[in-house]
């Protein structure tokens, strides 16, 4: 029983603090509350693991076209209507396709999937090329006619170039449909690509809203990352030392000085005894109970009680505060209400910003009476404690990505 308290607190613990570094990040994007998963906290971006492609360029239509699929780009002020009168198909058959209605307008750059095949790209649409993007497989063929042994007797020429224009060479990307309950993190993760160049390939906002039934590409790398090779080394390269004379050490020429046997002190040893005994026979100090604060403390106590665990860096990144079930747990300081989200296990983990840039989070409490974006005042109800052993309240205090000790600060 109590080690499963301590894992369940450890758990709370850890996902209190990711919660409080994605909002103290979100000034370069939107927050992800997507915290399934989360262990020493989490990072969406720059999850590739090379250098990834630009989307190609479309045709006049705002037709690409793959092997297996074509897609069309939209334009800014496009609805749907718009974008099946320039590919030629019906606009409710395409907005049945991508679950939105024909007349919604689109995002600039915003990915509209084709249900059915329409011409190809040519230089009569506007594209350089002709053809869906294929994989660049005239390259391999040559280099295998040059590797080809010649056959004696047989005489080759070269043919004239075609003049036709040339077929368009690329890499298919896999095109996701939007599940419920997908958001754009959730994709990125699953494919390992940061979410601002699947933004960027698929025309979303700023936000990265994304909807059920919406296809998405998904970037291609632009190359393989390089192969790790086992190969030793030249020989011809020289280890660092290698052929540097050793100097000998002084110490092995002339012996050291032969040291003196410290003096011994009966007195101080005595005294040392003494106090080690009076330190055993102290009894050790009984957990704090934690009141009002005063009026010149930064914050408010959230809960008067008593304090179970108290602040370790990288182990306990606040104060877990007991007291009876339903005790209102109020808001250390005003500020403004960041987030509401939950723990793995169902439990709700309210997050505040304060000035100066500081937060706090209220983790494993229930009953929440605010949400997101309200105003808080100092000593504001904003939730109640739990029932049973698990009536208490754990809080954190955050200087930007940091956790610092709450001590100070409700003194």
């Amino acid at each position: 029983m109590i080690q499963t308290i301590l894992c369940r607190r450890t758990r709370l613990t850890l996902l209190a603090g990711s919660s409080a570094l994605v909002l103290a990040a979100c000034g370069d994007q939107p927050l992800d509350f997507d915290l399934r998963g989360l262990g020493g906290g989490f990072s969406t971006a720059e999850a590739a693991t090379g250098p990834l492609a630009n989307r190609p360029r479309p045709d006049d239509r705002g037709v690409i076209s793959y092997p297996n699929y074509q897609v069309a780009v939209a334009e800014r002020g496009d609805t749907l209507i718009d974008v099946a009168e320039r590919v030629g198909l019906d606009a409710a058959t395409l907005a049945r396709y991508n679950g939105i209605e024909p007349d919604i307008e689109l995002r600039k750059g915003e990915i509209v999937a084709l249900p059915s095949r329409v011409a190809e790209p040519s230089p009569a649409t506007g594209a350089a090329s002709t053809g869906p993007i294929r994989p660049d497989i005239g390259a391999l063929a040559s280099g295998a006619i040059d590797r080809a042994p010649a056959t004696p007797g047989v005489q080759t020429a070269a043919l004239p170039p075609a003049p036709a224009a040339p077929a368009q060479t690329g890499k298919e990307p896999i095109r996701h449909r939007v599940a419920r309950g997908e958001t754009a993190y959730t994709i990125s993760r699953l494919y390992n690509v940061p979410v601002k160049a699947l933004a960027e390939w698929n025309g979303l906002g700023p936000d990265f809203a994304i909807r059920e039934g919406q296809f998405l590409l998904i970037p291609v790398p632009k190359q393989a990352p390089p192969r790790r090779t086992n190969e030793p080394l030249p020989s011809a390269i020289t280890l660092p030392g290698t052929g540097s004379p050793t100097p000998t050490p002084p110490s092995a020429t002339k012996p050291l000085p032969q040291d003196e046997p410290p003096k011994k002190a009966a007195a101080p040893v005595a005294a040392a005894a003494g106090a080690a005994a009076t330190v055993a026979a102290t009894p050790p100090k009984p957990v704090a109970d934690v009141g009002q604060a005063s009026a010149s403390s930064r914050m408010e106590v959230p809960v008067r009680g008593t304090i179970i665990r108290g602040y370790i860096k990288g182990k306990n990144e606040g104060l877990n505060i007991k007291a009876a079930p339903g005790t209102p747990v109020k808001a250390a300081d005003k500020g403004t209400v960041a987030a509401i989200t939950k723990s793995a296990e169902g439990v709700p983990i309210v997050v505040v910003r304060h000035e100066e840039n500081l937060l706090t989070v209220y983790a494993n409490v229930t009953e929440v009476s605010v949400k997101k974006g309200d105003s808080v005042k100092r000593g504001e109800p904003i939730a109640k404690l739990r029932d049973g052993n698990d009536a208490y309240v754990h809080f954190e205090v955050r200087k930007g990505f940091d956790s610092v000790d709450p001590a100070p600060y409700i003194e």
